[in-house]
Order: C-alpha cells, then structure tokens, then sequence
C-alpha cells in the first residue's frame, strides 16, 4: 500500500501539478489553469505560491509514493483573532482514498494547537454543486455553518458556498491523520 504524507512543494513537482490539473478539470477553479501549461510555469507557480511558507499562509504537498496528488494549504491568516482560511484539492487520481480529509485533520490539528500556530478557529468553504468536498469537511470535523449565495464566479456563472469551521474546542474527528514529513511544518 502506497504511504500518504505531508511534505513541502518542490519545484520537481511541476509535472505532478500539471498532470492534476489537465486531469482534473474542476481544478480550473481553484488554480490559474491558464498559467499552468508547461512544466515551467509550474515550477515557478510552485515557487510563488505553494513552496514559500508565510506567517500568514503555508501550503503543502499531499504526496503517495513521493509524488504530489493534491494540496492542503492555510491562508489569511489572521493572528489577532486566532482564525485562518484552510483549502484543499487533490487529482483526480488520488480521490476516493480519504486523503484530503487525513490532510485536513493533519493541518487543522496542527494549526489549532495551542503551541502551535495558535489559530482557535479555521474555516473552508465548498460550492454546493460539491457534495464531495462537503463529505472531506465533515469527515475532517469541520461544522457546516452557512450557504454564502452567489460568492463566487467563474467564467459568467455564480455559484454558492457552504461554510464550515473547526474550532480548537471542537472535539477531534475519528478520522486519521498522515504522517509529516520531517521540516515540514
């Protein structure tokens, strides 16, 4: 059996990313498809976005085997109110296996540890044409909150978003966490 972790993103997985994206054709809304079609644009998206950890955002890889199937990734961190805006995706290839939600539980754990990053609260959002995105929240413990209509576009289509969040004192989900790789977080 194939052995899932976190690691950080390395400009060697540009073929890995292009691959999810021109497989996964609802990735368009997540990733810059347009600016990811070569393995040049993107190492060098990787460079930009994914590979350079922040005090206000940090992305990592979700790799089987050593190559990257999808992404876990924290961002707007806000530190004076404890929140953050958690996101994930993964290729085609690797859905069905549980591994965006152990990613999320791993993050999210991490994240909402009091020594940790200090975070009390983590939200994601998922359009509502999404039920499986909707199943990896939930099975990673996060609490549906609210539909948000018509926040976002793409191309000339609106759609809604389902909200939900994770508190530090929400209670653990069964679900279990992939291992991390040494440095990664």
């Amino acid at each position: 059996m194939p052995t899932p972790l976190l690691r950080p993103w390395i400009t060697d997985d540009a073929t890995a990313l292009r691959s999810a994206v021109a497989t996964s054709p609802d990735l368009v809304t997540q990733l810059p498809v347009d600016a990811l079609g070569d393995d040049a644009a993107c190492a060098a998206f990787i460079t930009d976005h994914l590979a350079t950890p922040s005090k206000y955002e940090r992305a990592l890889a979700i790799a089987v085997d050593g190559e990257a199937v999808g992404n876990v990734a924290i961002g707007a961190i806000d530190r004076r109110h404890g929140t953050g805006w958690i996101s994930y995706w993964l290729a085609a290839s690797a859905r069905g296996r549980g591994l965006a939600a152990r990613a999320l539980v791993t993050v999210a754990a991490r994240a909402l540890d009091p020594a940790g990053d200090d975070l009390f609260r983590l939200e994601l959002g998922h359009r509502l044409n999404n039920p499986s995105s909707c199943a990896v929240a939930r099975r990673a413990g996060f609490v549906a909150e609210g539909v948000e209509r018509a926040k976002l576009a793409y191309g000339s289509e609106r759609f809604d978003v389902e909200t939900h969040a994770r508190l530090r004192t929400d209670p653990a989900p069964s679900t279990a966490p992939l291992e991390v790789a040494a440095a990664a977080w």
